[in-house]
């Protein structure tokens, strides 16, 4: 009962504030046909009160998302399917599932009476145009009298979990630099060609076989190297996600990092399915081997949860690639660098890596005044210009580029001297 009083509408309160009028009047004016107003006023929604507070309906409730990971601006299907569990019939109910600002308002359903063992199913929409995980649920089922003088909720625990990851864009098939086998199949090749003298070697590695020693390359190392005879030949890249909030500009979806991000879930699955053996680096911590069992739902479930980082900084970045660094492609997306930053950069040539940079102008996601905005072409070209100068191919990307027509620059011999020449002329122009 007490659940009841304490679930009555504004419309129930209404009742029994009137009651308490009409009993007062009634005692002043001595009217007793007032009285029994009063008294079925009052009635009224202690009845309803009574009737909703014990009512004690087994409902089960189970929910299901078709799909459960969905891209940037595409929707997923809830289903609610309730089932009564009790002999007795429900009344009506209201049900209304919890959602997080970002997919929209709480839906909400009107559910006629269950009878016993019942089940009914309720479906709505959902749609994101935010990456990241939100949490679907749980379920409130709001039970009224049919006057609706009281209204009390019940939930459901359970919730389901959504995955909005980046928008990927198909890619026109390209050469690209830096490949060792442009199927990525593990075809073996000899390297040691000219007899022992002339074997590869590397470093001892606790369980390898000691009868691959390589004596001679140990006595002049004074280390323990062992032979390499068989090396597999294969396809190896890196995409690198810059994360420094500083680097990039705008807000929302429409911001210069999201289409970084975009970016970055598009090139790895190309890469993917050209068969590269491939590497997820980003500034905040992501780094994640993409095999081919996890396919691509690991890669853009990472990529979901990435975020910008206010503390980022390139010497960090460059540290976390060279961690585990083994030459092949490196393709970076950057937000807008300085010149001693793209210095920083250069530190990723090594060990015959081939790095290209897809450098995000990120101030033309704003509207500058026009001063402003010729300084930070200056910046860009600058930095853009010392990043060549460090063995990058670089592409710029301004506001309105777009992936599927830069992405050619990046295949082999697309990059020219000509970007080269204008930008030093650009920035020594700048300098006049």
């Amino acid at each position: 009962m007490r659940d009841g009083l304490r679930g009555l509408t504004t419309r129930g309160r209404s009742f029994l504030a009137a009651a308490i009028a009409a009993a007062i009047s009634a005692g002043i004016l001595g009217e007793r046909d007032l009285l029994r107003v009063a008294v079925l006023l009052a009635v009224l929604p202690l009845l309803a009160a009574l009737y909703v507070g014990r009512t004690r309906y087994k409902l089960a409730c189970n929910r299901s998302l078709d799909p459960h990971r969905v891209p940037v601006g595409a929707s997923s299907r809830v289903v609610l399917r309730l089932q009564n569990m009790s002999r007795l019939p429900t009344g009506t109910l209201l049900l209304e599932d919890r959602l997080p600002y970002a997919l929209g308002s709480r839906p909400r359903v009107v559910l006629e009476r269950l009878g016993a063992h019942q089940a009914s199913s309720v479906a709505y929409t959902v749609r994101a145009d935010v990456r990241g995980r939100y949490e679907v649920g749980p379920l409130v089922i709001r039970m009224t009298d049919p006057f609706g003088l009281c209204e009390l909720s019940r939930a459901f625990p359970s919730t389901e979990q959504l995955t909005v990851i980046p928008q990927v864009t198909p890619l026109p098939s390209v050469r690209l630099p830096g490949e060792y086998a442009g199927s990525g199949d593990s075809r073996a090749r000899s390297v040691a060609v000219h007899g022992e003298d002339d074997a590869a070697t590397r470093e001892y590695r606790r369980g390898d076989d000691l009868r691959r020693v390589h004596w001679k390359s140990t006595a002049r190392t004074g280390e323990l190297m062992v032979r390499r005879e068989e090396q597999p030949w294969e396809s190896r890249a890196t995409v690198v996600l810059d994360t420094r909030a500083h680097g990039h500009r705008g807000d929302g979806p429409t911001a210069s990092f999201e289409w970084a991000v975009s970016a970055a879930a598009s090139i790895a699955v190309h890469l993917r399915q050209a068969g590269y053996k491939l590497r997820l680096v980003t500034g905040d911590g992501v780094d994640v081997d993409a095999s081919e069992a996890t396919g691509d739902g690991l890669l853009l479930d990472h990529l979901a949860d990435v975020r910008l980082d206010q503390r980022g900084d390139v010497a960090t970045l460059v540290q976390r690639v060279r961690q585990r660094a083994d030459g092949g492609l490196i393709i970076a997306l950057f937000g807008s660098l300085t010149t001693s930053e793209a210095e920083l950069l250069g530190g990723l040539r090594g060990n015959g890596a081939t790095c290209v940079g897809f450098v995000l102008h990120s101030s033309t996601w704003l509207s500058l005044p026009e001063r402003a905005r010729y300084e930070s072409e200056q910046a860009h070209a600058a930095a853009a210009l010392s990043l060549l100068q460090g063995g990058w191919r670089v592409i710029g990307v301004d506001h309105d580029g777009q992936l599927p027509a830069l992405w050619p620059q990046a295949g082999r011999g697309s990059q020219g001297f000509a970007l080269r020449a204008a930008l030093a002329e650009t920035v020594a122009g700048a300098v006049r």
